[in-house]
């Protein structure tokens, strides 16, 4: 019989293949499915990759590998699960990962976020929750962090930090218990093992949690001790949820809140202060989001070069795209303005991360006051939600930075 750990890892792969297989395909995605769709408070999520905005953060219904039917309602700045079926073996990956995120997750960024960002560059990011738990059930409460040596918006990242607030039945992290960690008054058993090539780290409380504020840093920080990540290192996401087995109808983020503090700018969400930008608001059920000031424009920078990664997702009518700016030059791109042309047809309702108008024809995306810096070899990602007519939807052709045109 293969030992618990090596079976438990390896569910863990079946669940970034089948979210990297599910993200891939269009046809997969209904309204509720596409990226970072804007929501009204109660909206209720059933589709296995559904997602919506909850304020200034992304709940993500994520059931990866759910036999049966899960549904999350989607609050303010929290989650519930109204259902939640069938079980799977305690062996292997849970079924889902419900969860409320800041951040970038498989080409999906919360609304205004200041993710990916350098470790280096973080001061603190202090975190708060609260959980509602119950007992039928076999789940744990987990955050999920991820961290990457590249700003990654979209794929796997290289480690990923669990820090379990309770757990409920016969489950078990990922790997082995290896020490344990003073954070924050608390004793953490620390667990560390592998999910094929990404690194996995995991702090289990001595007893569950149901309300916490914690310092994200402080358990980064662990993490690179442990030789698992450096400074020059990026954080592309703070998650929160629960991970069932079994049952888990009843489990619920009744709060949440990320903030990202460093280089003159604290984020909490889509909300930036010190960098003098306000992206990312939700009124009504409509997403604002990367609008803003402090960010400069033109730019600036010899050696210059770029290259554009348009990712769409659609649906009939409407659609997502995740754009993604590569620095191919040989200096750092101060400041940035993306010009393309709409097809006819398509109009903008939303975006995120940057600033986008007019809303169809020729416009042009400008970058919001926290990443209008593009390192050379670095890249940067906006997104923005539409809608367009006809039966086909297509893709802008060409694109220019700064004036510059740009590979595809």
């Amino acid at each position: 019989m293969e030992p618990m750990n090596s079976m438990f890892r390896r569910g863990r792969s079946l669940r970034a293949l089948l979210i990297a297989f599910a993200l891939a395909c269009a046809g997969v995605a209904a309204v509720v499915t596409g990226a970072a769709s804007p929501s009204r408070a109660d909206t209720s999520i059933c589709a296995q990759y559904g997602r919506a905005v909850a304020g200034s953060y992304v709940v993500q219904n994520n059931a990866y590998n759910e036999p049966g039917t899960q549904c999350v309602n989607v609050s303010s700045n929290g989650f519930s699960i109204t259902e939640s079926d069938g079980s799977v073996a305690t062996s292997g990956a849970p079924k889902s990962y419900p969860s409320i995120y800041n951040g970038c997750h498989y080409g999906h960024c919360s609304p205004g976020t200041a993710l990916p960002k350098r470790i280096s560059s973080i001061s603190s990011a202090p975190t708060r929750i609260s959980n509602t738990y119950v007992g039928n059930a076999t789940y744990n409460a987990a955050y999920d962090i991820w961290l990457d040596p590249t700003a990654k918006t979209t794929g796997v990242n290289q480690t990923e930090i669990m820090i379990w607030l309770n757990h409920v039945g016969s489950v078990q992290p990922v790997g082995s218990q290896t020490g344990t960690a003073g954070i924050n008054g608390t004793t953490w058993a620390v667990w560390t093992g592998n999910n094929d090539s990404r690194n996995v780290i995991s702090f289990v409380a001595p007893s569950a949690m149901s309300s916490v504020s914690l310092d994200v840093k402080d358990f980064i920080n662990k993490t690179i001790s442990h030789g698992l990540a450096t400074t020059s290192w990026y954080l592309t996401s703070i998650q929160a949820g629960f991970e069932p087995w079994a049952g888990g109808a009843g489990l619920a983020v009744n709060s949440f809140s990320a903030t990202i503090n460093g280089s003159g700018s604290s984020t909490t969400g889509g909300s930036t202060t010190g960098g003098s930008t306000t992206g990312g608001t939700t009124n009504g059920g409509t997403t604002t989001g990367g609008s803003g000031t402090g960010g400069t424009t033109g730019g600036t920078g010899s050696g210059s070069g770029c290259k554009v990664t348009y990712t769409p997702q659609t649906w009939p009518g409407g659609f997502t795209a995740n754009v993604t700016i590569t620095n191919t030059g040989s200096s750092t791109i101060n400041g940035w303005k993306l010009a393309f042309a709409l097809p006819s047809g398509q109009s903008i309702t939303s975006a995120w991360n940057a600033t986008v108008s007019p809303a169809s024809g020729s416009v042009t995306a400008a970058n919001a006051a926290y990443n209008g810096s593009i390192p050379a070899g670095g890249n940067t990602s906006f997104g923005f939600q539409g809608t367009y007519s006809g039966s086909n939807y297509t893709s802008p052709n060409s694109f220019s930075l700064n004036g510059t045109a740009c590979a595809r």
